[in-house]
């Protein structure tokens, strides 16, 4: 039986003729953090939402309702091109620095784009734009379009919040249990690690202030004295929608505005395996191990004495399998052992959710580790720089992963690591619970992010606004509530304090009256 024309046009118009437009404002150029951003923008698109694109990375085909409506050009370019040398020298300084400086006052220079200069002043009005949605990492000089149209800003995390990133929604924070997600702390903290955790806080808060003050120039150079500074920018974020999930980034207070959607990125849409790797995989009789450090690093540049540790471990754990990523095979050493597969590019999803797979040798990354996590993979960690550590340190608290020091790590360290993910029951037993937890939700992650972004459309910015926001820090704190105590006790002593001497120099009197007239008589 045939549909009707019409219903085919009611079915189209309730997908799409309802549907928002949305920009998405994505200039920085990790290919990892990316990896979040698109999955979320194509299902907006998938619900009928017209979406547009400002990113360093575009599709490389169409897609329905997604639109690259500027293409930006990355100063670096880190994928497969991070070389051991260069990690060293990129990721040695603070991270503070690296995040507000050398990535976020930096990207904040696309304002000066042309076509971005355009939209600013010129946007779409048919239909006009119904939010803007940016990443909240370091560069936050974007949502000036957002205060420009006067439409909702939205922010996307690709971790748990930094230390900076809590006051943009009066997030609540209780450093003393809850550690910041730089800190690679696991356990109850004690008395040392909860001072560490709130000097460290404190200080990064303000040393990202501190440094991301140059935006406030950047804005007003390109769009007028008149403009609000950044930390005013910040305050307007209606919704943060953050890559974590309790059962990961533990239990902890939360704001509406503050919504967890930790592994929305998690699709297998369009995804294949190439046939040679599909079949040495399923050829696997005893199962395979992963090993990758991700988009950006390149492993076959690591010293000769971290390879050799690699071919002697990897070769002994045969008829075990292991299918590694290797962008430049060449610059391997010679002598591959015979149980290794590598291919510069992969489908790291694929493989992860095989039913083969026995474990996971991983830098840590926390998308990459998020997903193991879904398919219930036991990991090796061998963390490299920043958020990578908290990672490792969490998943071993919880009995899912071993971590190694790629600087000091022996033959026998990795040996150890590995009979312990590939034997050790506990270490398979721990991340399929994990995994149980992870994914049992009343909605998906991608369905609960592009819930509350209708959500704060339909209803405006100040849905989801907390009250806090419009406190000052003592008024938050309650420094006057306790001070107008600590005032009421005091006086009530004084008034005592009074009371009593007053008491007693009146007893003292009367008894020294009585004394005199029974000395007179």
């Amino acid at each position: 039986m045939r549909m009707p024309k019409i219903v085919f046009f009611w079915l189209f118009c309730l997908s799409v003729c309802h549907g928002y437009r949305l920009l998405g404002l994505f200039p920085f150029f990790g290919k990892s953090h990316f990896v979040m951003f698109e999955q979320l923008l194509k299902g907006l698109s998938r619900k009928g939402h017209q979406v547009d694109v400002i990113s360093p990375f575009p599709l490389k085909t169409s897609y329905p309702n997604y639109t690259d409506i500027v293409e930006l050009v990355p100063p670096l370019v880190f994928v497969n091109n991070v070389s051991y040398e260069y990690m060293q020298q990129l990721f040695r300084g603070n991270l503070v620095y690296t995040i507000a400086e050398v990535i976020g006052n930096n990207i904040c220079g696309y304002l000066e784009n042309p076509a971005i200069q355009e939209l600013a002043r010129n946007p779409p009005k048919d239909p006009p734009y119904d939010a803007v949605l940016i990443e909240v990492f370091g560069g936050h000089c974007f949502g000036i379009l957002a205060h420009l149209w006067n439409i909702p800003l939205i922010g996307i995390c690709t971790t748990s919040l930094y230390p900076w990133l809590p006051p943009l929604i009066a997030q609540p924070e209780n450093l003393a249990f809850i550690p910041n997600n730089v800190l690679s702390f696991t356990g109850p903290m004690n008395f040392w690690q909860r001072l560490y955790n709130t000097l460290h806080t404190l200080y990064s808060k303000l040393y990202f202030n501190y440094l991301t003050r140059v935006q406030n120039e950047i804005i007003r150079k390109h769009f007028g004295d008149d403009m609000p500074d950044v930390r005013e920018i910040e305050s307007k974020v209606a919704l943060i929608l953050t890559n974590s999930h309790f059962s990961l980034n533990r239990i902890q207070p939360k704001i509406p505005a503050a919504v967890d959607v930790g592994g929305l990125h998690i699709q297998d849409e369009g995804l294949t395996l190439q046939p040679d790797l599909e079949k040495w995989i399923n050829d696997s009789k005893d199962g395979f191990v992963y090993f990758t450090f991700g988009s950006m690093v390149l492993i076959e540049t690591f010293p000769r004495e971290f390879l050799n540790i690699l071919y002697a471990s990897l070769g002994k754990i045969a008829p075990v399998r292991v299918l590694m990523k290797i962008p430049n095979p060449e610059k391997l050493p010679p002598v591959l052992p015979e149980n290794v597969y590598i291919s510069p590019w992969m489908s790291q999803i694929k493989i992860l959710k095989h039913p083969k797979i026995r474990a996971f040798i991983t830098h840590g990354g926390l998308l990459g580790t998020q997903e193991a996590v879904a398919y219930g993979v036991p990991m090796i960690g061998i963390p490299l720089f920043g958020d990578q550590f908290m990672n490792i340190d969490a998943y071993v608290a919880r009995n899912i992963a071993v971590r190694l020091d790629f600087k000091k790590m022996t033959e026998k360290d990795m040996d150890a690591a590995l009979n312990a993910v590939l034997w050790d029951p506990i270490y398979k037993e721990s991340a399929r619970n994990l995994s149980q937890k992870f994914l049992d939700r009343p909605l998906n992650a991608l369905d609960t992010a592009i819930f509350w972004i209708e959500y704060i459309i339909k209803y405006g910015s100040d849905a989801l606004r907390s009250p806090a926001l419009d406190l000052t820090w003592w008024q938050l704190s309650l420094v006057d509530v306790y001070a107008f105590l600590l005032l009421c006790i005091a006086i009530i002593i004084i008034a005592i304090v009074f009371v009593v001497r007053f008491l007693l120099k009146m007893i003292n009197e009367g008894y020294q009256s009585s004394f005199h007239t029974k000395k007179r008589n």
